[in-house]
């Protein structure tokens, strides 16, 4: 629902040469289809992104030849793959994650204080140095370290150097490029999305309404776009209401039963999202994808990290906030097929606030998003304690794993431990329940696609050393 004027702004936009996208090249979701926000979905602006590399012939088989020379050099990772770290016996054998199949999606799990945060770390370099931008969450606030070089003054310089050499890796410290976002504007840009854009869906679960409060919001917005009225912000959100329970007998009559009383409990609702600070969220300019989707002259892709320490003292908003971003990938960047790397690199920390109380229906949305997105050239890697936190539809769709350790304390982590375990191919070597309880800090059971799409055999795996600082800067 957006109002004509921006809708004949965007489409001049878009259709005149230079121009982010020609009509005739816009892949999205059709018109009419509903989205994983509820809003019935307009032809959408279109998005080029970064052509993939094409290496073929000989190019190609020299830069695979070379790959191990150039890591040696301090590279973290080639044209093809990331290293993660070291794998099999004596950690000798590199686990790598290829770029070309890592818009399968994947998952970081494991206990809290077991090295997920450095995981997610060394990935986002590693996405970052091969020009593929990243977006994730800074829950702790410990990413802004992306941003400066590892020091070897830090503390942990030698146990890193250490580990380097244990993994095959001539550890090289380095820098890249970060934007930092903030809601609330405090501790980077203002990030906004107009109400049109969340729709009534996600504003639903948001302000946590029943399915008759619900369909009533639909209403609401039904009213408003079929004139094409704009509603950005909360206030006209709360005025269009007004407008649906003044006329809400003759509503009644075309869309069904719109109750006062559900108008009022909503109106209430939208009260309680402001107090909460909710108002930060919505309004203009709102956010351009192609803001997320850059990379820096020297061929690094941009390290996009949401400042969400504050933003977690309101868990549903920060969940609502990442499903409408996830949402605005998925309908508006055109298809891709297989690309030789991905588009962009999607983080969601702290997944189980995605599935915490959900309607299967919204669920059941996330699970065709992770399905689906992969073609426009979007990797999602979900970042939670327990892989149980994910659904198992949308668990299935995660092929590159990376499971730090695992506590069993009770009789339902014990459950938990055996049914995460029973998701890897089994390796002769090991126990796989038992390497999960038993690896340390830094260390991790993984499991990586190959070239053939194919889960590899599970591997303990030590996690190699960041190049950026470890920790918050100041």
């Amino acid at each position: 629902v957006k109002s004509m004027h921006w809708r004949k702004l965007r489409q001049q936009k878009t259709d005149k040469p230079g121009g982010k996208c020609t009509t005739a090249q816009k892949k999205t979701v059709p018109k009419g289809t509903a989205s994983l926000t509820g809003r019935i979905r307009s032809p959408h602006r279109g998005h080029d992104g970064m052509r993939p590399c094409d290496y073929t012939g000989m190019n190609r088989l020299k830069m695979y030849f070379d790959r191990n020379v150039l890591r040696q050099k301090g590279l973290a990772q080639m044209a093809d793959d990331i290293f993660i770290g070291g794998g099999g016996d004596a950690y000798g054998a590199p686990q790598l994650l290829l770029l070309d199949k890592s818009n399968r999606h994947g998952l970081v799990a494991g206990a809290t204080g077991t090295g997920k945060t450095v995981t997610l770390q060394i990935m986002a370099e590693g996405f970052s140095k091969a020009g593929v931008p990243v977006f994730l969450s800074d829950v702790k606030g410990d990413l802004s370290g992306l941003a400066v070089a590892g020091s070897a003054d830090f503390k942990l310089h030698a146990a890193f150097m250490t580990r380097a050499q244990t993994i095959g890796l001539d550890l090289q410290y380095d820098s890249f490029p970060v934007t930092f976002w903030d809601l609330f504007g405090q501790q980077g840009h203002p990030i906004r999305a107009t109400v049109a854009e969340m729709g009534p869906l996600l504003l639903s679960r948001l302000m946590e309404l029943t399915d008759v409060q619900e369909g009533v919001l639909n209403v609401a917005f039904r009213v408003a776009d079929e004139p094409g009225l704009p509603l950005l912000d909360l206030k006209d959100l709360q005025a269009l209401l007004v407008w649906v329970g003044q006329n809400a007998s003759e509503l009644s009559l075309r869309y069904g039963n719109v109750a006062a009383s559900s108008v009022g409990a909503i109106q209430r609702q939208l009260l309680v999202l402001e107090n909460q600070s909710g108002t930060a969220l919505f309004g203009e300019p709102a956010l351009e994808l192609s803001d997320l989707m850059r990379t820096r002259a020297d061929g690094k892709g941009e390290i996009n990290i949401l400042a969400a320490d504050q933003l977690m003292g309101s868990p549903r908003l920060y969940a609502t906030f990442l499903l409408w971003l996830l949402s605005e990938l998925f309908e508006e960047l055109p298809e891709v097929g297989n690309p030789d790397k991905p588009k962009l690199v999607f983080f969601f920390d702290e997944a189980h606030l995605l599935f915490d109380d959900a309607p299967k229906a919204l669920v059941d949305k996330v699970e065709q998003v992770a399905r689906l997105i992969r073609s426009k050239g979007v990797g999602v890697y979900f970042v939670t304690q327990n892989p149980g936190d994910v659904p198992d539809d949308v668990l299935g769709q995660l092929g590159n794993r990376v499971q730090h350790a695992l506590r069993a304390f009770t009789a339902k982590d014990r459950r938990e431990l055996k049914t995460a375990a029973e998701t890897y191919r089994d390796n002769p070597g090991f126990d796989t329940a038992e390497a999960i309880q038993q690896v340390g800090t830094g260390e991790a059971v993984t499991s990586f696609l190959d070239a053939k799409g194919v889960p590899q055999v599970v591997q303990r795996t030590l996690i190699r050393p960041p190049a950026s600082q470890l920790g918050p800067i100041d």
